[in-house]
């Protein structure tokens, strides 16, 4: 910034509530008088300036003689407190054409005292009077072009000489081990300390210097390992200490300030945005906040609004396109911690959060159910890359408790809709504790609940789970015979499938992978259909009967229901491989099996990803050295090898794999 001073005639600081604005322009402000002289002239336009507004404030600032600023200043506070042609109000007399000349006499006279006294003028905190602080630096540079003007808001003046600088949050580390500036600033309040206590309590309030500084305040009366505690649940909003102005003593009283300065449907929009726990695109929040006093056509007006006076952080501009498909992107948005907080109060206190939570539900219901069209369609990277990018609000759809028995069942649908996620990008573990946790909640005998107990029982089976999955499938099974659901019932026996492959049992596997490659899916849109029962069925033949595992692989892709099946490719490129290994092609299928696995990267399952690895490496070593002689014990089957490398996470946690 010191350097834009020089460069610039007006130079904006702007940023969230708290972030440090009128701090670091103190200090710039500071360092460059002491570096090249002269002096700052400084208003604060929220400590509440006097009748004539910052105009009168500024002159009052420069020591005017009594006469010049009752001749001059009211005119002038007049002329940039109201636009041309606002028509003059009841009882009040009317600006003459007098009070022009006396305006700009004004302003010369500011001008001339600025030159005279090398003065760099300081509008702070200009939120509540932005429109007048516009005007009056307006006629401020055209009586002096060459004047220094520094401004610190939540949003930018809007004039053409502005160069903004946006500031963020202090960052938490700057690398593996290196504290970053928001630790440094805890740290010189706590002194010694446990470094990940510090990062954890700067990593909860975002690297906002007012929430560090207000938390450490509270060292008084807890310990740091209380205080991480405490910040990571209840959150910062009403911690109080000093402060220089009324409104910094809290986080609550800083966004109050903000949120004062909003039109009613800013306010109502900033509240209902507070149950999106991540980033969110425009169609997510028209989702949440539409509806009563806020039209869907308001809600994008709404955000631009907030994002520009800093309540709102864009996260992603609009026209990016997207690295594996070449989509455009659509801009993404995000409510601080500090702004969410806030809102989310208000929401409470107008009794419009349960409404606001349900309609958050049912709009991730919508993105789930988007998420399995597209990934049964041309490309499944599209299912993956919207799944990656709602993750923390699909999260948050299905671990809030439900409010009532319907609620309950918009969460178990976005469980079964994401149905992909878990079975086929290796999020099993996570997959069944969504679903046994919302079974329990769903007892009404349903066709979704049906496919719950279904996906629950593959999962468990893909866990080598078999009492569980057993017991899941049984009552599946007899849940898709009440629904007459042909598809539910091949689904079931593909996951036997699953199930008695793992235990060892190849010939049981065999049966039921033939019974569910004999249904036609009516529903294409979930589960694994007829192809992936016949590309099993070409991983359990591999090393029976290479002619009937080859054929298998060939029924799988001619009954594919896109070539972007990136899934079913990589099952059946390792079926081949498996195939040609065993009946002596190591070449052919070290091929295969680097396909399967350049496949299988775009989609991630690192389970699968660990075994085509041993195979690839098993297949290298034969091709250079020849077949290793027979072992005489049973060899590990790759799903059950993996390595150290693969372990449970946190939902949607795991990198995408080859990144």
């Amino acid at each position: 910034m010191s350097g834009l001073l020089s460069g610039s005639p007006l130079v904006t600081l702007t940023g969230a509530a708290g972030v440090g604005k009128s701090v670091l322009a103190h200090a710039v402000l500071a360092e460059h008088t002491a570096r090249h002289g002269g002096t700052v002239l400084r208003v604060g336009c929220w400590d509440g300036p006097s009748e004539g507004g910052p105009a009168e404030a500024l002159l009052r600032a420069a020591g005017q003689a009594d006469a010049a600023y009752r001749d001059t200043a009211r005119p002038l506070a007049r002329q940039t407190a109201e636009p041309a042609g606002t028509p003059s109000r009841p009882g009040r007399t009317p600006t003459t054409s007098a009070s022009a000349p006396a305006g700009g006499t004004a302003i010369a006279a500011l001008a001339a005292y600025c030159r005279r006294q090398r003065a760099t003028v300081l509008l702070d905190d200009c939120d509540p009077v932005r429109g007048e602080c516009a005007r009056l630096v307006r006629r401020l540079l055209r009586a002096d072009p060459s004047l220094r003007i520094v401004v610190t808001a939540r949003g930018p003046l809007g004039l053409a000489e502005e160069r903004v600088v946006e500031l963020a949050p202090l960052a938490v580390t700057l690398g593996e081990g290196i504290a970053g500036p928001a630790v440094e600033l805890l740290a010189a309040r706590t002194g010694t300390a446990a470094p990940e206590l510090l990062v954890a309590v700067c990593q909860a309030l975002e690297g906002s210097p007012l929430a560090i500084a207000l938390a450490a305040h509270q060292l008084d009366r807890m310990s740091l390992p209380q205080l991480a505690a405490q910040v990571d649940s209840d959150g910062p909003l009403f911690y109080s200490g000093p402060a220089a102005t009324v409104r910094h003593t809290s986080l609550h009283a800083a966004q109050a300030a903000g949120y004062a300065l909003c039109s009613p449907t800013d306010r109502r929009v900033w509240a209902r945005l507070s149950v999106l726990p991540g980033d969110f695109d425009p169609w997510l929040a028209g989702c949440v906040c539409a509806g009563g006093d806020v039209p869907a056509a308001a809600v994008d007006g709404a955000l631009e609004r907030l994002r520009t006076v800093s309540v709102v952080e864009r996260v992603r501009d609009a026209g990016g396109m997207h690295e594996d498909t070449g989509a455009a992107l659509p801009p993404r948005f995000r409510l601080p911690r500090a702004a969410r907080d806030f809102g989310r109060a208000q929401l409470r206190e107008a009794g419009e959060e349960s409404a606001a939570l349900r309609r958050f539900r049912q709009a991730c219901a919508a993105l789930a159910a988007e998420a399995q069209i597209a990934w049964q369609g041309p490309n499944q990277q599209v299912a993956v890359r919207l799944v990656e990018d709602e993750q923390a609000n699909l999260d948050a759809a299905l671990t809030r408790p439900p409010q009532d028995a319907e609620d309950a069942l918009g969460a178990l649908e976005i469980a079964v809709s994401l149905w992909f996620q878990w079975a086929a990008c290796g999020f099993r573990r996570e997959g069944r504790a969504h679903l046994d946790r919302l079974l329990l909640l769903c007892r009404e005998d349903t066709a979704l609940r049906a496919r719950a107990l279904w996906l629950a029982g593959y999962l468990a089976a893909q866990e080598q789970s078999p009492a569980a999955a057993q017991a899941l499938l049984d009552e599946a099974w007899t849940a898709a015979v009440l629904h007459a659901d042909t598809d539910g019932l091949a689904r079931i026996a593909h996951a036997h499938a699953v199930r008695e492959l793992y235990g060892g049992d190849t010939a049981a596997a065999v049966a039921c992978l033939e019974e569910a490659t004999r249904h036609q899916a009516r529903d294409p849109w979930f589960g694994p259909g007829p192809a992936h029962s016949w590309a099993l069925l070409a991983i359990a033949l591999a090393p029976l009967d290479a002619e009937r595992a080859r054929a298998a692989a060939g029924r799988a892709w001619e009954t594919r229901h896109s070539d972007g099946d990136f899934w079913l490719y990589s099952t059946v490129l390792y079926a081949r491989a498996l195939t040609e290994s065993a009946h002596g092609k190591p070449t052919a299928a070290l091929r295969a099996c680097h396909k399967a696995l350049e496949a299988k990267k775009l989609i991630g399952d690192p389970l699968f990803i660990a075994g085509v690895r041993h195979t690839l490496a098993e297949l290298r070593r034969t091709v250079r050295k020849g077949p290793a002689a027979p072992d005489s014990g049973e060899e590990t089957p790759w799903w059950q090898r993996g390595g150290p490398g693969v372990r449970a996470r946190p939902f949607f946690s795991r990198l995408r794999a080859g990144s």
